[in-house]
């Protein structure tokens, strides 16, 4: 029998939640796409929302933080030729860029396998030793060699580290002044499926603007299918498969393959402002000690494809977390004390495209990150049914792992380690952001935990769609759960620590008080 958590101190309004997943997901909202007619009724949704219950302004005196980005759309009719091997867009590789320009070309640039691009000095691991990739085009595996190898002495053996995710891929080879990275997808070490890759690069993306107009970024940003290497590989007179398994051990060297890549990248820019928007209970003793407890608002948006309109609702990913955000404000600001630190209500803009609000928020937060308690995250809740059970996303990380431990055991709960841990998605929603700059954080996300069906069928697909026959039993459990861990920090004198060592808790050390 499940736990009640009827006698909790935090009410869960059904009706209300039903109703801002309903508005947030609907087709009026067109899935909610940064710098789009979506944006605009998001954000004056929740501005609104937060002026009904009271809150104050989360930026000084606006609910508004204005985060200029650059609006990319890439046109689709390209072709990807790798000597005489031509591959077309979308269903045999994807590619994009965050350069912020109108054209981007490969032209017979030298084409170098250099296993899983990474670079990692604590693990005595560096794909790119002694090689020169200046001007290059690189094909890098996906995830890393612990999971490959499934040997726990090998990095963090299945648990994907951070080394395994594209975005850091895309990053490194940059640094190694690489022109172009094209990532192998394989369904099992990515954690989702093609169209996943398909749909998430083949329309419209976000990003933030430097000064020198990302010239620092990579240049294409790329997917290959997995059998689309095959046929490089084969081209070069290689074996893929005995490459990848080479490439999983500390011995590998990068092997160029002697073939030339020639790809053409057109882009349609809009620079444009996007919105992170927050709401502020402030604090009384502890007045300038923040708590952050946060959503991302921003989904895949609206596209047209063979003619016809696609929206991405994203009802579960995100809607739900954003509603369930909602409540909690709704909650805190009803009590009779106020808190005694301030807790900052947030969502953030563009997470899907590469949690671009929160980089800008971590870089430029209201208050300096040294004041900033802790950082919980909702990426997706349980709609259906309770469990007795709530996920912990990484293991001996940070002290907040005692809060959940305690939230839950007075629930009636245990404490379920994460059951997919080769998906790397501790690095993959907002609170990575704010950890990269010290602050600890907690994620909660249900996505297919509940549903097996979800990841296959609905994750950044169009099904994602909101239902009123959900049960909502997971988001009523969960929301008590992270009311108590809330209510402790936003009342005691604690400042939760890093336990394992990481750039992370060498960030916060910087900012000791």
């Amino acid at each position: 029998m499940l736990p009640s958590v009827d006698a909790a101190p935090f009410q869960f309004d059904q009706k209300i939640y039903h109703e801002d997943v309903k508005t947030l997901a609907s087709d009026e909202f067109e899935g909610r796409g940064p710098l789009s007619k979506g944006e605009k009724l998001t954000v004056e949704y929740l501005e609104n929302a937060y002026k009904a219950m009271g809150l104050e302004p989360g930026f000084g005196d606006s609910y508004r933080q204005a985060v200029p980005m650059a609006k990319i759309t890439a046109d689709q009719n390209m072709q990807l030729k790798i000597d005489d091997l031509v591959f077309n867009n979308g269903s045999d590789f994807t590619a994009r860029t965050e350069q912020v320009l109108p054209q981007l070309a490969l032209n017979n640039s030298d084409v170098v396998f250099v296993g899983y691009g990474i670079n990692a000095p604590e693990y005595q691991w560096n794909d790119y030793a002694n090689l020169d990739v200046q001007g290059k085009t690189v094909i890098i595996l996906v995830n890393d060699p612990g999971f490959a190898t499934q040997d726990p002495s090998i990095f963090k053996g299945n648990a994907m580290t951070y080394y395994g995710r594209w975005t850091y891929k895309y990053e490194e080879a940059a640094r190694q002044g690489a022109k172009a990275v094209f990532i192998v997808h394989e369904t099992a070490p990515a954690a989702y499926g093609w169209n996943v890759v398909q749909n998430s690069n083949t329309n419209t993306k976000y990003t933030l603007v430097d000064e020198d107009k990302n010239q620092s970024y990579i240049g294409v940003m790329g997917w290959i299918q997995h059998d689309v290497a095959k046929q490089i590989f084969k081209a070069a007179n290689l074996d893929f498969d005995k490459l990848k398994d080479t490439a999983a051990k500390p011995s590998f060297n990068a092997i160029p393959l002697n073939l030339k890549a020639n790809l053409s990248v057109k882009n349609d820019i809009e620079l444009a402002t996007s919105y992170n928007v927050a709401g502020l209970i402030p604090g009384t003793s502890q007045g300038d000690e923040y708590l952050v407890m946060h959503a991302h608002w921003d989904h895949l948006g609206k596209t047209i494809k063979d003619g016809k309109s696609h929206i991405y609702n994203g009802a579960v990913d995100n809607a739900s977390g954003v509603a369930g955000v909602m409540q909690l404000a709704r909650h805190f600001k009803q009590q009779k004390l106020a808190p005694k630190r301030a807790i900052l209500f947030t969502a953030f803009t563009a997470e899907e495209t590469g949690l671009i609000g929160a980089q800008y928020f971590a870089a430029h937060p209201p208050v300096p990150t040294k004041q900033i308690v802790s950082f919980l995250n909702i990426d997706g809740m349980n709609v259906g049914k309770g469990v007795d059970y709530i996920l912990r996303y990484g293991e001996n990380v940070s002290e907040l792992e005692t809060y959940l431990d305690n939230a839950a055991k007075a629930q009636g709960r245990s404490v379920k380690a994460d059951p997919r841990p080769q998906n790397g998605l501790m690095f993959r929603s907002d609170h990575f952001a704010l950890a990269k700059q010290g602050v600890p954080g907690l994620m909660f996300m249900s996505l297919g935990d509940t549903d097996p069906e979800y990841i296959s069928h609905k994750y950044h697909q169009t099904a994602d769609d909101y239902n009123p026959n959900w049960d909502l039993g997971g988001v009523k459990q969960d929301l008590a759960l992270i009311s108590d861990i809330i209510e402790k920090l936003a009342n005691n004198d604690d400042w939760p620590k890093w336990i394992e060592e990481s750039d992370f808790k060498k960030r916060r050390a910087e900012d000791a008080r």
